[in-house]
């Protein structure tokens, strides 16, 4: 938790026993130059840059931690989908050369150890406020000003408010029926308990089949008595074949770091992997079955690369769609299963899901597999859940729903621009952004990787470093020019 001297510093105005403010509720506690919201990766990379042009700045983070999506996201299986290597800030040599990491696809708990090292190595922490939740910021025309305002009852005023907030952190949870009724526990895996949960013995349900199920169902199913996955929407997965870190390919790698960087700067998706540009129709129908069969046993995201026109050409899509589909096929032992799993649209279309033995999970015996597609969860009683009419009792059930993706986390925030309009109601049809950077009505209000970005689709740190260079660039700028707002 926060050391009480930095509470200190915020002036609380609220009242024991009462939240509501005192006299000085108009005043204002402190003036800066700029607000961040968030401290992941996009937010304490904002502050460095921040501190670099030398404007006095404050995070605050709702956690009590640095790491964002990797503070809060914990579940079982929890890793990333793009190689240790690359996943990562690129902005300082001194970070890739003294960092190491442990396998080919980090997992949660190494990545929150990055994160911490980070703000250990440039000393961030001491302008973060953990533990505080910004519930509004208002802008004041008159001013060119915006007003912060955080739970604790602190009020900042700053030329410039930068959300940092995550477009994958407000955790999606259902609202069905009797779920307040349920007698078990009831866990989301974007909020999952920070000392873990123990399965042993347990009847299970995981409601999603999404990115966050696919990596923690096998685990889950390891621990649990049974386990039953309800499932609308099949995703494709791939294999990570992921494996302890080859020490020579680190070393190789870190001896040419600043080219690897530039190489997936250079690329759509900030990240690197070889592309054959060939078209798939260019080979034959036994050059394609060995092109992909190559790639999938390397496994990972890079499976995407086997031909140029995959994402572009639909009927080259089927035919590495279909070779998809013929691998569950033979993973999964029982054919009506298999079937279910069988995504029937385009490949690559969603963030392909990267994972380990998640199709052969369903072979296991006490793994069920519901479909839900056409008769859907009716909702829950005291111990079941139940769908197409049918009582599936659970000791616990975990919501792999996701998140309220991209505008989520700002609407958990009143953000008030010009002639009092909200941000929510301004999108209410639906988020419009100049490049998912900022949105008209709301000067000084800067968005890292905001919605109408590609951000979820690229490989995440370099997009938000791409984000933060143009706005610190953009403030810069104004300066130079003695532009208030923009």
């Amino acid at each position: 938790h926060v050391p009480f001297k930095r509470l200190g510093k915020e002036k609380l105005i609220v009242t024991p026993g009462s939240k509501k403010r005192n006299s000085r509720a108009a005043e204002i506690d402190a003036t800066c130059d700029a607000v961040v919201i968030g401290a992941g990766f996009a937010g304490m990379y904002m502050l460095y840059r921040l501190r670099e042009l030398g404007l006095s700045t404050r995070v605050y983070e709702a956690g009590n931690g640095v790491g964002g999506t990797w503070y809060w996201n914990r579940y079982p299986g929890a890793r990333c989908d793009v190689e240790s290597m690359q996943y990562s800030y690129s902005f300082s040599e001194e970070l890739d050369q003294n960092w190491s990491w442990s396998e080919k696809y980090s997992p949660q708990s190494e990545i929150l150890d990055y994160a911490n090292h980070v703000a250990d190595h440039f000393d961030l922490r001491k302008d973060i406020f953990f533990d505080t939740r910004v519930t509004a910021a208002t802008f004041n025309a008159s001013r060119g000003r915006w007003l912060v305002e955080t739970e604790r009852g602190a009020r900042i005023s700053v030329q410039f408010c930068i959300m940092a907030v995550g477009c994958l952190s407000a955790a999606n949870f259902p609202s069905f029926k009797g779920m307040d009724n349920f007698e078990g526990p009831i866990y989301h895996t974007g909020e999952w308990p920070h000392d873990g949960v123990n399965f042993n013995g347990l009847h299970v349900g995981v409601i999603g089949t999404g990115s966050s199920a696919i990596q923690s169902i096998p685990i889950i199913a390891r621990q649990a008595a049974s386990l039953t996955v309800f499932q609308r929407t099949p995703n494709y997965s791939v294999p990570a074949r992921n494996k302890k870190m080859d020490l020579e390919y680190e070393q190789k790698i870190k001896e040419n770091y600043p080219a690897l960087r530039a190489k997936a700067r250079a690329r759509p998706a900030g990240f690197y992997f070889p592309v054959n540009t060939k078209p798939t129709f260019e080979a034959t129908p036994e050059e394609r079955k060995n092109q992909f069969e190559k790639l999938w046993e390397i496994g990972g995201l890079p499976f995407l690369g086997a031909y140029g026109d995959l994402l572009f050409e639909k009927e080259a899509n089927d035919t590495i769609a279909e070779f998809a589909r013929e691998k569950i096929r033979s993973c999964v032992n029982d054919q009506e299963t298999a079937q279910l799993l069988c995504p029937d649209n385009v490949f690559g279309c969603k963030r392909l899901c990267v994972d380990t033995e998640y199709y052969e999970t369903y072979n296991l015996p006490h793994v069920n597999l519901v479909d839900i597609s056409q008769k859907p969860i009716e909702g829950f009683t005291r111990k079941a859940v139940v769908a197409g009419g049918v009582e599936y009792p659970f000791d616990a059930v975990v919501c792999a729903t996701g998140f309220a993706a991209m505008t989520g986390s700002f609407d958990k925030i009143r953000i008030t621009g010009r002639n009092g309009l909200t941000l929510t109601e301004k999108w209410k049809a639906g988020p419009k952004t100049y490049l998912g950077l900022s949105s008209v009505g709301f000067p000084n209000l800067f968005l890292i990787t905001g919605p109408g970005s590609p951000s979820v689709l690229a490989n995440m740190i370099p997009a938000i470093e791409q984000h933060v260079d143009w706005m610190v660039d953009c403030i810069a700028h104004m300066q130079n020019v003695g532009a208030k707002t923009i």
